[in-house]
């Protein structure tokens, strides 16, 4: 009589057959990426790109607001009530920063744009490399986290009137989440519209530029309505107020920004051919450590920086000078 293995015998060896292919699936298949990672905002099949610049345009139009930063100089310097102390004209700025006894000047507080003006241009340049590895989806958060997070620090900072917290808050966080923000969405519409890239950074700077059409107005009103007709007295809560608007709306617009799969092209468009390219147009690939070695890119570089050295030197100032003339 020939006798079968028995039943926990049978039942070890499926366990076991089981065990042997769940490890092996394990060890063959790729770890799931995170949430924020660049492998998860690569587009479907069916995904639309028009669906990318109302993405874009969400971001820019929240970090646009830093040109309509001038309507807060005003109300900031009157956070304090009464004519002041006359001691507070005498002390420096090291003094001024932790002092919660005297009203700021308006220059001390347009050091705050400084901040953020410049620390835009210095994140871009550091980490514009990186946003290419890390996708526009984890650098338009991370944009988030500083623009809203900024603002809302700021807000801190004014609320228990140290200057060194706004600058810091405000300026400085304020700045990074600005130029990551400002990169993110302009790298992605180019990849995106290779057929029409003057179309796609056009939607970028229309965001930025229209940004502060639409904050400086939400501002003003947030600090009558909180200040309860005293602008002074909104300030603050204007500031967190739109640092949490801002961070969910820029970053709903990370979550939506999606890149093109590689090789991907808009249908019906092939790429020109080398010899029908326009003279001023190459179609070479000049690398950063080559390019800035250039006279070309210095003298551009130049250029760029006196034309908008003369914009935001204005836009500084907006508000108090209009107020002033008006």
């Amino acid at each position: 009589m020939h006798l079968g293995p028995s039943p926990d015998a049978s039942a070890k060896n499926e366990y076991s057959k089981m065990g042997d292919i769940m490890s092996e699936a394990l060890a063959t298949s790729p770890p799931a990426g995170g949430l924020l990672d660049r492998d998860r905002s690569v587009a479907g099949p069916r995904f639309n790109r028009w669906l990318v610049p109302p993405a874009a345009l969400a971001i820019h139009l929240c970090i646009g607001m830093g040109y309509g930063f001038s309507v807060f100089w005003l109300p900031m310097s009157k956070l304090l009530a009464g004519p002041g102390d006359p001691s507070c004209k005498t002390l420096s700025v090291l003094t001024m920063m932790f002092s919660t006894s005297c009203n700021w000047t308006v220059p001390q507080e347009t050091h705050t744009f400084e901040f953020f003006i410049a620390f835009l241009g210095i994140s871009a340049a550091l980490w514009g490399g990186w946003l290419e590895h890390a996708g526009p989806r984890k650098a338009g958060f991370i944009a988030a986290l500083c623009w809203g997070g900024g603002l809302i620090l700021g807000g801190i900072g004014i609320s228990t009137h140290q200057l060194w917290l706004l600058w810091l808050g405000t300026g400085i966080i304020g700045g990074v989440g600005m130029g990551l923000g400002y990169i993110s969405p302009v790298s992605t519409l180019i990849k995106w519209f290779p057929d029409r890239r003057g179309m796609a950074t056009g939607f970028a700077i229309m965001g930025y530029g229209g940004g502060a059409m639409i904050g400086a107005p939400l501002a003003v009103a947030l600090m009558k309505y909180f200040g309860r007709g005293d602008s002074a007295q909104g300030v603050s809560a204007t500031l967190m107020a739109m640092g949490i608007i801002y961070f969910l709306a820029m970053s709903g617009g990370a979550f939506g920004m999606r890149i093109p799969p590689s090789g991907w092209r808009p249908t019906g468009w092939t790429p020109p051919a080398d010899g029908k390219s326009k003279a001023m147009i190459t179609s070479h690939h000049v690398h950063l450590n080559v390019a800035w070695k250039t006279p070309q890119f210095w003298l551009l570089w130049g250029v760029l920086c006196l034309n908008v050295t003369a914009g935001i030197g204005v836009l500084s100032m907006a508000s108090p000078m209009l107020q002033d003339v008006f």
